[in-house]
């Protein structure tokens, strides 16, 4: 268990605390391209602070302080010019770097607008998301992981606010019993009401691992029928420091992002790429959907694997009373991504850059990252992929997607050009660490 001043410093991230310190040095997504294709200017709030995200009629993004420094009215409702943003109040107009370039209303040879600057912060488009950086400058290049870059795919994000703490969020992904409990045991029992018996994960957990890497922490497991040889062991999936979950395995792959918006709500995003194997045109737009919680009753989806996660995390309170708490041995992972908190905490407090930042642009082609291509659920042997990408519909977020029938569609035209004998776009190559210095594991099982 944590104090309750530890606890405190593990969970807030507002301007100046520790947490909040660490966070600011890593971009974080706060939007979907694709919404501000609707609408151009975009209220977000991430990390305690309340902004204004905007896209001006000549492409540009800028994110801003949300109240306008003149009289303080919301820049939500601003208008978009040639360049910058334009205040529905008085005209005064603010570009990408806070800047004031106009104060309509003041005498034309006024240099009172060259006093005036709005807080903002660098933000970047990139696989149909937009990031922000609220870190001290230099800021870092933003990181080309895979999924982002990859050509010949398609992608859609699923979006959610959790009214939890980022932090029980992120402890879910270092614990990979629950999977066997939570979406096996309990989605077992929430569909056989239903007089239906999906039998989501049936497998017992043996040994579970974890090791740090370069971007954080990789997860391995053994479950009954599986052996250290296969790749849920010999290779796992990595939770990105300090909070992206990558999942997912056959063409289907995922990130989960966790955005801390303050103390006591997160943004998850769900991010599915999907690699057919066919050459695809490039994707236009990359669309976005809301992943909801409470079913008309007002009742959590927890039918939903996804919604189970969110279910679990929130039901622990806003912030999680890691002080009431009781560890066992399965809960290593926990223990050892604290640790890891409280090291990169450390780390910047001491001026120095934490795990993950990458500077180099020749490193910043396309970071590829370890991810288990065949999947411990022993349900996917024999199915193919478009087989698969249907019978997980009912259960996951694509449930609510606007394009997973497109998906589905790719899938199956793979899979008859593969049985013609036409040659299909090679796997990606994934690496592989070994068990380090740093690796921690337990036998659950003989």
């Amino acid at each position: 268990m944590l104090t309750k001043e530890v606890n405190e410093t593990m969970t807030r991230i507002g301007p100046g605390t520790p947490m909040g310190m660490l966070m600011r040095r890593y971009w974080h997504p706060i939007a979907g391209v694709a919404e501000l294709d609707e609408n151009p200017v975009k209220k977000v709030r991430i990390l305690c602070e309340d902004l204004v995200l905007y896209r001006d009629r000549s492409g540009n993004l800028g994110l801003i302080d949300e109240p306008c420094p003149h009289r303080r009215v919301s820049m939500e409702y601003g208008i978009p010019e040639q360049e910058g943003l334009r205040c529905p109040y008085h005209g005064w107009l603010f570009n990408h770097e806070g800047r004031c370039l106009e104060q309509p209303a003041e005498p034309w040879d006024s240099t009172f607008k060259d006093r005036v600057t709005t807080k903002s912060y660098p933000v970047q488009a990139l696989g149909g998301l937009v990031f922000a950086y609220l870190g001290p400058a230099p800021a870092p290049l933003l990181p080309r992981f895979d999924l982002l870059v990859w050509e010949n795919v398609v992608r859609q994000v699923g979006v959610t606010v959790v009214p939890c703490n980022w932090l029980q969020c992120m402890e879910n992904s270092l614990d990979p019993v629950h999977v066997e409990w939570l979406h096996g045991y309990y989605m077992d029992y929430v569909w056989s009401r239903r007089g239906r018996l999906p039998r989501q994960f049936q497998a017992k957990h043996k040994r579970i691992g974890f090791d740090r890497f370069e971007f954080g922490i990789i997860k391995r497991r053994v479950v009954e029928g599986n052996t250290e040889e296969d790749d849920p062991w010999k290779v796992g999936h990595p939770i990105i420091f300090p909070t992206i979950l990558r999942i997912g395995s056959s063409g289907n792959y995922r990130f989960d992002y966790r955005v801390p918006v303050d103390d006591t709500h997160t943004l998850h995003l769900t991010y599915s790429v999907y690699r057919p194997g066919i050459p695809l045109p490039p994707q236009q737009s990359v669309p976005v959907y809301d992943l909801p919680l409470f079913d008309d009753q007002g009742k959590w989806m927890t039918e939903v694997i996804l919604v189970q996660d969110f279910f679990a995390w929130a039901s622990q309170g806003a912030v999680a009373g890691r002080d009431r708490e009781h560890l066992g041995q399965s809960d290593i992972g926990i223990i050892m991504f604290r640790d890891l908190l409280r090291e990169q905490m450390e780390l910047v407090q001491q001026g120095q850059d934490p795990m993950g930042t990458v500077r180099d642009p020749s490193q910043n082609h396309c970071i590829l990252v370890p991810q288990e291509e065949h999947s411990y659920d022993a349900r996917a042997a024999g199915r193919t992929a478009s087989q698969w990408e249907g019978s997980r519909v009912l259960v996951t977020p694509e449930r609510f997607s606007p394009i997973q029938s497109y998906v589905r569609d790719l899938f199956q035209q793979a899979e008859v050009r593969g049985a013609g004998g036409e040659a299909l776009l090679p796997a990606p190559d994934f690496p592989s660490y070994p068990e380090g210095p740093h690796h921690r594991q337990v036998q659950l099982q003989p």
